[in-house]
């Protein structure tokens, strides 16, 4: 198997005065060509992951890897050329505030051309190659970003990261400032870009769900630490975490269609533990949940938790009838 486009191995990040930790000892891969989603709830650390992956944030300790290049040790001129190259673009969340609102489409595209120096007429071709690759039509070029729609305001983030021919993509919430047809329309455009240029693509969401047609594996990501990793469709339908239980949980569904038994529980924070990061959430945690639980892999799947495959839902029990409990001060020492 060929080394993977991304690396992160052990990296640990902390942030502020006194010092946070936000992530905690992330493992992940991406290969070229393949979509990975990251979930998890507001402050759980996927912005932080994300901006360490493209060397804004640099990490405690562990390694960043981008097609064999250790960007996490990069420093001054080596990591300004290492970002001129354009081989890690980053899609924003907000495309509105990403975007120069003084700047025509055209120039905004262009962006990252004119700094590693590429002749105006040359440039002016790629930008429209781009653009055509995300679906717009040549005359947005001479607009501002403020005359645009919001779908199509992401269609031009997109392209400006493109154009420069990257290898790995990394979109931050992409689709959460949109209505639910610009969303779909995007997640498509993202699947479709990863087969036609064969990039990878790495897209953070708080929604489970709005992954599950576009991503190939999706790591679920709590209070810093991943805590369940696999191809989607398996997380989705068999969650091994009980936090990834609640995520699916908590998915809008069609009316009569099944939920896992877990909607019927309440997750409420009770106080902080030095072991299992969702302990003081989890209502199957025991006093072995005092001690960080090591990854179980099991068919190509990791999850962190001490009573993988044994905790009721998991195993089709409806834990509000059949010995669940929430979790109590005395259960985790």
């Amino acid at each position: 198997m060929s080394a993977p486009l991304l690396a992160v191995r052990g990296v640990n990040v902390s942030l502020g005065r006194p010092a946070v930790p936000i992530l905690r000892e992330v493992d992940l891969t991406v290969r070229a060509g393949e979509i990975v989603g990251i979930v998890g709830e507001t402050g759980s650390g996927k912005t932080t992951l994300a901006r360490t992956v493209v060397g804004l944030v640099r990490p405690d300790t562990g390694s960043v890897e981008v097609e064999g290049t250790e960007i996490s040790s990069l420093r001054g001129k080596a990591l300004r050329a290492h970002r001129r190259t354009g081989t890690v673009r980053f899609v924003f969340q907000d495309p509105l505030r990403s975007l120069d609102p003084d700047h025509d489409v055209e120039t905004v595209i262009a962006e990252g051309l004119a700094v590693r120096g590429v002749p105006p007429v040359e440039r002016a071709a790629k930008v429209r190659a781009a653009l055509e690759l995300v679906g717009l039509d040549p005359e947005l070029l001479g607009r501002t970003p403020g005359q645009i729609s919001g779908g199509q305001r992401q269609r031009v983030s997109i392209a400006r990261a493109i154009v420069c021919e990257p290898s790995l993509l990394i979109c931050d919430e992409p689709v959460s400032a949109l209505d639910a047809s610009n969303r779909n329309h995007i997640l498509r455009l993202l699947d479709d870009l990863r087969d036609r240029l064969g990039v990878g693509v790495v897209v953070i969401s708080h929604d489970l769900s709005s992954l599950a047609g576009v991503a190939d594996r999706v790591a679920v990501l709590y209070r810093g630490r991943i805590v369940e990793e696999g191809p989607i469709g398996e997380v989705f339908d068999d969650p091994r975490h009980p936090y990834t239980a609640l995520l699916v949980a908590s998915a809008p569904r069609v009316t009569g269609t099944a939920r896992h038994p877990l909607h019927r529980l309440r997750a409420v924070s009770t106080g902080a533990t030095d072991g299992c990061v969702f302990a003081h959430r989890c209502p199957f945690a025991t006093e072995a949940c005092s001690v960080v639980p090591l990854p179980v892999v099991r068919d190509g799947r990791t999850a962190a938790c001490h009573h993988t495959g044994t905790w009721p839902g998991q195993a089709g029990i409806d834990p509000t009838t059949e010995g669940a409990r929430p979790w109590s001060s005395s259960s985790v020492s």
